[in-house]
């Protein structure tokens, strides 16, 4: 497989994501265009794609996210899917590891993610590639 960096939304990449996002979430419908082309102009946001050696196709997605604060630079895996027919080839753990080169190239303090206790499949991988818990009190304000 071969993770790339999301610079431009193509039909290709919309079609993607309105595939994908369903798999993660039934909560949040799947991005519009122009939200999607935010994202990808947005200073502290990066797309990650994977695709399929065979064909090229869009196999997973995932985005890192900065934060530039007074205690530095934070970082936070976010909406990491892989496609249903991929899961189990490490294409999870290739986007992640992806992620982690880049926090570091941009200079974060850490990189973090949350992870719903369901997703146990995520969640050992996660474990497995040196994440650790982190016991906290996430809170949350809807807009």
């Amino acid at each position: 497989m071969h993770i790339s960096r999301i610079d431009t939304i193509s039909d290709e990449i919309y079609a993607a994501f309105q595939r994908l996002i369903p798999q993660l979430t039934a909560n949040v419908p799947p991005p519009t265009r122009a939200e999607l082309e935010a994202l990808v102009a947005f200073e502290g946001s990066i797309l990650l794609a994977a695709r399929s050696e065979t064909d090229s196709a869009i196999i997973g997605v995932a985005t890192l996210s900065l934060v530039r604060a007074p205690t530095g630079v934070h970082a936070r895996l976010e909406d990491v899917v892989v496609d249903e027919a991929a899961r189990g080839q490490g294409v999870g753990a290739a986007l992640t590891e992806e992620t982690i080169r880049l926090a570091r190239e941009m200079g974060a303090n850490y990189l973090a993610l949350t992870s719903n206790p369901r997703r146990e499949a995520a969640n050992r991988l996660y474990q497995r590639q040196g994440f650790k818990r982190w016991e906290t009190n996430v809170y949350r304000f809807d807009l």
